[in-house]
């Protein structure tokens, strides 16, 4: 039997190529050639490196960390996002909470203010802006609240070089928690 027949085989028996690779001896490149050259790349089993779960992030977290709660969304009597609290103008990071968790964390590079109305009256082409201004309806309709925290962190430098605070910390967060409502987050 030659280790072609063996990498077939076994691939057949229900090991990934990564298994099969292993236990006859060879690269996985030259087993998944063989199989896709048998052409039974359809029933080949692909083992994914298990992926490390992210924790969800915690209002109380940001709170910990520096962050404020600024505002909270409702809805008018005409049932359109408002804002209970006017934000400030400036630059920051902005989260929304739903019962003490953080679902969706953002950055403000043009002023919270301004960003965040955007969530309330979105513009046809605001394909993020649209998708969050449904969910928090849905939301809030619920009976939900959506709170609103912020945090304004300064820039920076790091060896003589510029760093945005604002924009650095809303990709940490990002990188680290588990964000529902984030489409980045599951990255």
């Amino acid at each position: 039997m030659t280790k072609a027949d063996d990498i077939r085989r076994l691939a057949a028996e229900g090991l990934s190529v990564s298994e099969v690779a292993a236990k006859v001896g060879v690269r996985y490149q030259h087993a998944y050639n063989v199989l896709k050259r048998g052409g039974t790349t359809a029933t080949l089993r692909v083992m994914k490196r298990p992926t490390k779960a992210k924790p969800p992030l915690h209002a109380q977290t940001l709170l910990d960390a520096g962050f404020r709660r600024a505002s909270q969304w409702a809805l008018d009597d005409r049932g359109l996002l408002i804002l209970t609290e006017a934000l400030p103008k400036e630059v920051g990071v902005y989260a929304f909470v739903r019962a003490g968790v953080v679902m969706y964390v953002g950055v403000a590079t043009m002023g919270l203010a301004k960003r965040i109305y955007f969530y309330a009256r979105p513009g046809v082409s605001q394909r993020t802006s649209l998708r969050l201004n449904g969910i928090i309806q849905r939301e809030l309709e619920s009976d939900a609240q959506i709170d609103v925290l912020i945090a304004q962190p300064e820039d920076l430098q790091w060896n003589g070089l510029p760093v945005h605070g604002a924009a650095g910390l809303e990709l940490g967060l990002i990188k680290a928690y588990a964000l529902p409502w984030n489409m980045r987050s599951a990255k």
